[in-house]
């Protein structure tokens, strides 16, 4: 009777071996289905001639990038440009997520004042920001905004700053360490600094559009600040912005970081809709590398590794900060 009841139960109604069992057939199936999927490709492109090759990243591009931070021209391999298109995506994305952050923490707050005007405003952009698609938010700040803005003498001057049709300029230094403001010269702008309106409009619509997103994070999380916080930072003397910096937000972030990882990779992953604008970034440039060499596969690979990587990038630094702000329990 003992040797029965210790005998081991078979083999699928063992509680430790049967999930092994499951993850493995499922993983073994995936693994089929990937094979599959692989097979069939190779043999598809071997019918079509066009294997799998890498030698056209070398190839003269033949083509230019408007606008680069890292030089390029034609005469340089296609790797080359899709780097300096990679760059240009990089350029917009930090700036985007710098901007984008302090929108949104400030429209956020907003939501809290005790000015009515200025609650009713926050709210009234929030709303209104995130319920247009993003694609139209661009084409209206490209052709609407910036392209209808003056130029030559009659753009907008402001001190140490101009902004035309032909872009922003901002003062910086020259060769010699000299520190030069914006200059018209021969009906046409020049200044150390330039930003062509194809990037401004990307810029601005991302971070607008963006910083509505960032700005309900930021409010849900000072709403899950208990109220007596506050008062307890007004019986210090604590005025409300000061309450808001030294002791709501503080508290907050552990609400807000997961919040804001979200927010940062989907404006990593809608820089790509820059085409809208006619900024080069790296999804131009890998387009026009596809028409021009067929490369499709090839193409689409390196964009999703490209976006691929600068998500989890994102996504382990956001990670980082949030294990930074959570509140330690003994």
């Amino acid at each position: 009777m003992a040797g029965r009841l210790s005998a081991s139960p078979p083999w699928w109604q063992n509680r430790r071996l049967l999930p092994w069992l499951v993850q493995g057939s499922v993983g073994l199936g995936i693994l089929v289905v990937i094979a599959f999927l692989l097979g069939n490709l190779v043999r598809n492109l071997s019918a079509a001639g066009l294997l799998l090759s890498w030698r056209w990243l070398g190839q003269p591009a033949s083509f230019d990038i408007a606008e680069s931070l890292l030089p390029f021209d034609a005469s340089e391999p296609y790797w080359r440009g899709l780097l300096a298109g990679l760059v240009n995506t990089l350029r917009v994305v930090g700036l985007g997520l710098v901007g984008a952050t302090l929108l949104g923490t400030l429209v956020g707050s907003a939501s809290f004042s005790s000015n009515g005007l200025l609650k009713r405003l926050a709210r009234i952009y929030v709303e209104v920001i995130r319920n247009i698609p993003l694609l139209l938010q661009l084409v209206f700040w490209y052709f609407v905004v910036f392209l209808a803005l003056p130029n030559g003498a009659a753009a907008i001057q402001l001190p140490g700053i101009v902004l035309a049709k032909s872009g922003l300029f901002l003062p910086g230094f020259e060769a010699g360490l000299h520190w030069t403001g914006p200059s018209l010269v021969d009906g046409v702008w020049q200044a150390p600094m330039r930003f062509t309106p194809e990037f401004g409009a990307l810029l601005t619509g991302l971070v607008v559009y963006t910083g509505a997103f960032i700005a309900e994070v930021v409010r849900g999380g000072i709403a899950s600040v208990p109220k007596g916080q506050w008062e307890a930072a007004t019986s210090l003397g604590f005025g409300p912005l000061l309450s808001l910096r030294r002791i709501i937000l503080p508290q907050a972030l552990r609400v807000i970081v997961p919040g804001l990882n979200t927010q940062y990779i989907s404006l990593a992953k809608n820089s790509s809709l820059a085409v809208a604008c006619g900024y080069t970034d790296l999804y131009s440039v890998a387009e026009t590398s596809l028409n021009q060499t067929g490369r499709a596969i090839e193409v689409i690979v390196i964009l999703l590794a490209a976006y691929l990587a600068i998500d989890l990038v994102i996504s382990l630094v956001m990670n980082g900060l949030n294990r930074l702000v959570q509140i330690q329990e003994r």
